[in-house]
């Protein structure tokens, strides 16, 4: 299965998990969010992985701040981070029959620490540290000795993107000295190097929101086809082709967020199907849409959605977390929504378009490990880091 681990609106372009966000773990076997009503909110461990789903209440003996953030790991122990007095805590919570067991981890001494969607190896777990010029990335679970200092990135960094299934390469939205967020690559194991991503203009805000490991499709925020009006793009990890901005994903009136990608499309982006959250005024619901049929299919949502969440199975399957007052803890699944969009013929354009276009052709070479970043003409080398 292939999920998404954040729940964002549009306008959220700090992807870490937090707050009382439903967050699935990397292999789709859990999710974990703070459940209850007003002040009395607990973690709550989802089983996903079996034939129907159920939840598994985990209270400890103090209800949890609202800001605590949850992390489900791939061996159904949930990470959890609260704030106290200026700093992190982090814990693992379990359940030890009718009691909630509790591991302390460590803390990290910071004013804002954000959890990351969980590392593509399902037992490690990292978050960010931002600071005045700089940001930390910690491992807060999965190391030998608690909390550990991996990475300082210059400037400040958002969102938070796994690029490999090793969970060596992280993607981040980074800004430096008041210039233009660009998304960057982050090698943790050569002590934090950063590779350019995204540097579609040189002023733009490119911002990477997916990345799916079997095929390389790249979902992207960028204002560089409309100065001051983000759109969505796609591109290829790994392509020197530019980066696509599709017109059917361009809305006034609705905010479109891409939460999940089709898995097993091995080498053929333009064959993944996205589940996109649509958020207007009247509410939100569900598009799907993929590079190759060139527009968006709009589907309701099941009552209680857990909106912006959600994953696909292999055989194409979109499947939705739902609890209302009927059910507590619910799974809907949506059937053949990929099928429906059936690929349409591609024209080639007269001319090259510079920053967008509705160009899908499918790559002649494989999809490279590394890096490159997408632009109308292609970027090489590597920066030092910080």
């Amino acid at each position: 299965m292939t999920a998404c681990a954040i729940e964002a609106t549009a306008q959220d372009h700090d992807g870490a998990v937090g707050g009382t966000r439903f967050t699935i773990a990397a292999d789709g076997s859990y999710a974990a969010r703070l459940a209850g009503e007003g002040e009395a909110l607990f973690p709550e461990r989802w089983t996903l992985d079996g034939p129907e789903p159920y939840a598994v209440p985990l209270p400890l003996a103090q209800p949890e701040d609202r800001d605590a953030q949850l992390l489900p790991l791939a061996d159904g122990r949930v990470l959890i981070g609260r704030r106290v007095a200026g700093r992190y805590t982090f814990s693992l919570l379990y359940p030890t029959g009718p009691e909630t067991g509790e591991l302390p981890l460590g803390a990290v001494e910071a004013e804002s620490v954000r959890l990351l969607p969980p590392s593509p190896d399902g037992m490690g777990a990292y978050a960010l540290a931002v600071g005045e010029h700089s940001t930390g990335v910690w491992r807060v679970a999965g190391g030998e000795f608690g909390p550990e200092h991996v990475a300082e990135v210059k400037g400040r960094c958002t969102g938070g993107i796994w690029l490999d299934r090793a969970g060596r390469l992280l993607a981040l939205d980074r800004q430096v000295d008041g210039g233009p967020v660009k998304a960057v690559a982050v090698d943790l194991e050569r002590g934090g190097e950063v590779t350019p991503l995204l540097q579609i203009t040189d002023e733009s805000h490119d911002r990477l929101l997916l990345a799916d490991h079997d095929s390389g499709l790249l979902l992207i925020r960028s204002d560089a086809p409309s100065p001051g009006h983000e759109r969505l793009g796609w591109g290829v990890l790994g392509s020197t082709r530019p980066v696509r901005f599709p017109e059917c994903l361009r809305s006034a009136d609705a905010a479109l967020t891409p939460f999940a990608v089709q898995p097993g499309q091995v080498l053929t982006p333009e064959g993944c199907a996205v589940a996109l959250r649509v958020d207007t005024d009247a509410g939100s619901w569900v598009g799907v849409w993929r590079p190759a049929a060139r527009r968006l299919l709009q589907l309701p949502a099941p009552d209680g959605w857990l909106a912006g969440s959600g994953l696909w199975t292999h055989d194409g399957v979109l499947l939705l977390p739902y609890a209302n007052a009927s059910a507590s803890c619910g799974l809907a699944r949506v059937e053949g929504a990929a099928e429906a969009l059936a690929p349409e013929p591609v024209t080639p354009p007269a001319r090259a378009e510079p920053a967008g276009g509705e160009r899908s052709d499918r790559p002649r070479t494989p999809v490279m490990c590394k890096p490159v970043p997408l632009q109308q003409a292609p970027l090489t080398g590597r920066t030092a880091p910080g």
